[in-house]
Parts: structure tokens; sequence; C-alpha cells
């Protein structure tokens, strides 16, 4: 059956057994990665899927369910499904579905071109990468990891009320993790790019900055216990963000798992920091013209000059705060999951001064470049977070020798009171649901164990 032959024979099947108003929401992804090791292919893998999760409300809950088959059988079990899924809901907060905003933004994510590179094309670059890679020094012994990956996603959310929208996007990524050994001692690197034009790929740069990561750390050793100046290499400070956007979260607040619950308006951080949710930053990769429920987005601040300015919200967050309308962050893990709430382009707002400048500031400091343990060594509802680390000491107000073996312990919530300042290094993770970014920041001072 036929995609909207389906939706058409769902929708009329939910209206007759008396379905107050529901939605379904599409989603279709293609999917190909392969690592090498020496020159060979060691991991190759090529999927496509399609999924159709259904939810609707009946007696004011919302029931979900979902199908990955378009046939009469599959329209039979969704509508009993969600009949059968609300009669299990407890919470009383009200549910929604959306009719549809009055306009969408333009946000350009799919570029055709990408779905043409070929396979062989493909495995062209991610073993030209581990040769280039190996090449940069001969202390660099092999590569540990060394991927490329790529994908292209199709969203469409259409309603009984109405609503019928879609969005494609779709990306090209390269990772490796270079081993450098000298004499008996080991350390490893790992750099990624991600782009949406082959052209984009700099394989040389890549390899070059992955191998200087691991040929830095060559000889790291521990500091000595005590309280340092910091300052957080973007990609450490990316990581503890990442860890702790949930506590912006108006879901999170009013479930009493955030301490920013009812903090709007009040000064948070330092006037110097201003958090963003963008879904159109050039450099982001998670931005869509609509979220999960339909809602047409766009940028907001969370954090203005220190001062929070709003939690993100989905439909029914806002209803239950009682705000005129949604921030557009509902977010769903998969075409199955509930409406949740995630931010699209989530970072804070880079400052003007380069690194280097930031260390000259942190002169006796330390430069974290990496953070380990976030999940299990973060604590999202106190903040507190003990985390291994390693990085560099500052010395003369520049990188000086390598530093392993460290813990560095704080508190998120503190920690956005102590930057004093923010580099101009804005970089993204990996893209996801979300995807989050910081430049490097300066912080006043963490707690360092060592030796």
């Amino acid at each position: 059956m036929q995609m909207q032959e389906f939706l058409n024979a769902l929708f009329a099947r939910a209206k007759s057994e008396g379905i107050e108003a529901c939605e379904a929401y599409i989603a279709k992804q293609d999917e190909f990665e392969a690592s090498v090791n020496e020159g060979e292919i060691i991991g190759y893998t090529v999927s496509a899927g399609m999924g159709l999760g259904f939810r609707a409300l009946i007696d004011g809950k919302m029931g979900y369910a979902s199908t990955q088959v378009l046939d009469e059988a599959s329209i039979e079990l969704l509508v009993e499904g969600v009949k059968s899924n609300a009669t299990l809901i407890e919470s009383a907060d009200e549910q929604f579905i959306f009719a549809g905003s009055n306009s969408y933004p333009k946000c350009d994510s799919y570029n055709p071109a990408l779905d043409e590179l070929s396979a062989a094309d493909k495995l062209s670059m991610v073993k030209k990468l581990e040769l280039a890679t190996i090449a940069v020094d001969e202390r660099i012994a092999r590569t540990e990891d060394c991927i490329i990956m790529s994908g292209s996603s199709m969203v469409r959310i259409v309603n009984s009320l109405g609503l019928d929208v879609s969005h494609e996007d779709n990306l090209l990524c390269m990772a490796v993790a270079p081993i450098a050994q000298q004499k008996e001692q080991l350390n490893s690197g790992f750099e990624y790019l991600v782009v949406r034009d082959a052209a984009d790929m700099n394989i040389d740069r890549l390899a070059q900055d992955a191998a200087q990561i691991a040929l830095d750390g060559l000889g790291a050793k521990p500091v000595a216990s005590g309280d340092y100046a910091i300052v957080l290499h973007n990609s450490a400070a990316t990581s503890l963000l990442s860890v702790f956007a949930g506590v912006f979260s108006a879901d999170s607040a009013q479930r009493g798992l955030s301490q920013l619950r009812g903090k709007e308006g009040e000064r948070i951080a330092a006037e110097c920091v201003t958090l963003m949710d963008d879904p159109f930053h050039p450099k982001g990769q998670s931005g869509a013209p609509f979220d999960a429920e339909g809602v047409a987005c766009y940028e907001k601040k969370l954090i203005d000059k220190g001062t929070l300015t709003t939690l993100l919200h989905n439909l029914k967050t806002a209803k239950k705060q009682g705000l005129e309308k949604s921030t557009a962050n509902a977010a769903k893990a998969s075409y199955a999951s509930p409406v949740g709430i995630a931010p699209s382009n989530f970072y804070f707002e880079p400052g003007s001064e380069p690194l280097n400048d930031l260390l000259k500031r942190a002169d006796g400091g330390l430069l974290i470049t990496d953070v380990q343990g976030l999940h299990a060594g973060a604590n999202g509802i106190s903040g507190d977070f003990s985390l291994s680390a390693k990085g560099f000491l500052i010395e003369d107000g520049a990188k000086g020798r390598a530093v392993n073996q460290i813990t560095i312990s704080g508190n998120f919530y503190q920690l956005l009171r102590d930057i004093q300042a923010l580099g101009n290094d804005l970089r993204f993770s990996f893209p996801g649901v979300s995807c989050v970014g910081s430049p490097s920041l300066l912080i006043a001072g963490l707690s360092v164990a060592g030796e």
C-alpha cells in the first residue's frame, strides 16, 4: 500500500472509532558506515528503513503505537494500539495535537549531490584517511578506529487537523583515532569532521589534527592536587554542556529534576554567558523547520547575558506553565517514541578572544582537552560532576606539558557563574536528536585531584 493511501485509510478508521484527533509521524533513513584497519575493510554496513509512529487523543489521553508495515492489518493494529495505550496513561497533563503554524522557515539541510556519492568513493576516502594519518609522524603506530559514515533522512508529520509538513537532511562524517607511541608509552587521539558537501571533507587536515592530538599527549603525567584556573577546550566544554543539557528542559524542571525551575528572569550565569538554541546555525547539524509536534522552529536565547530567559518547551509543558506558546523543542528519539523535549543546535555564544588569549589569562592553571565518565560522574539534578580528564599545564601563558590521570570536580550551576570569558572557537559535536556546541571556556577554578 502506498503511503498516502495508507494514511487516508488510517485516519478514516480512526475517525470511525470516534478518535478525537490523530497524527502520523513518518521517518525514513538511509545509512552507510565503513571502517578500515591497515588498509582492509573491517566493517561495512548499509541500511535503509521506514517507520510510522501513530498517536491519538482518546478521552484527553495520548495513546501511541507504531509500525514498519503499510497494510490493512497494520491499520487495525495501530488504531487498537493507541486505544489500548491511552488507557494506561495516568498523567493528568493536557495533551495536544497541533493544527499547524501560520508559516514555516526555510531550513536548507539537504544536499542531493551528497546522496550521489558512491560506496566506492567513500571506501577510497576512508582508506586515504588512514594512510594520511599514519604518514603524519613516525610515532603514529596505527589507528584504533578509522571510519566514514553517511546518512540521509526524511521526516513527515501528518494529522487529522490539517497539518502536513516534511523535511529532508543528509550528512557525511569521517573520524579517526590514531595511536602515538614513544618507547613504551602510548597515547590515543581522536578527531572528526561532519559536512554536507564532500568537497568540504579535508582529509589531510583531519589526519594532521588527529595525529597531533595523539602526539601532544605523549609524556603526560598527573599534576599535584589542588584548585586550578581552568580553560575548558571547546571539545571538553561541549561534552560537559551536552551531559547537562537536560537541566534546561521544562519537563525536567516541572518534575523537580532541574534546579532551574521557576528561575526565569533570574541571573544564573556570568554576564558574558549567552546560551543559544538555533535550528538554523550554519555549523549545526540538527536543524529543522518544525519540531516533533509540527510547531515552527525559531532561534532563541535561553540565557541572555547571564539571565535565564526561558527553558525548552513542547506544547504540554508550555500549557502547564501558562505560556502562550511552545519554544518548538518537542522531540522524538525515534518514530516510535513519545514526544519529549530536546534542543536543536544548542551552544554557548562565542566570545571574541582566541584560545591563546584565554591561556594567557589562566597562567599556572590547566587546559582540559578531554573529559570522560560523563554519565557516571555527572549528576543532572544536583549539577555536581567528578570526571576523569586530561590536557596540559598552562606554563608562561601557553600550552605546556601534557597532563593525564587527573579528576576535575565541580558543579555545573556554579560553573556557569564562574565563566570569565568565552573563546572565539565555537565547535559542534556529532549530530543526533540535538547538536551541542561550545567555544573554549575560561573558568575561575575547579578542584583537581592528581598525585
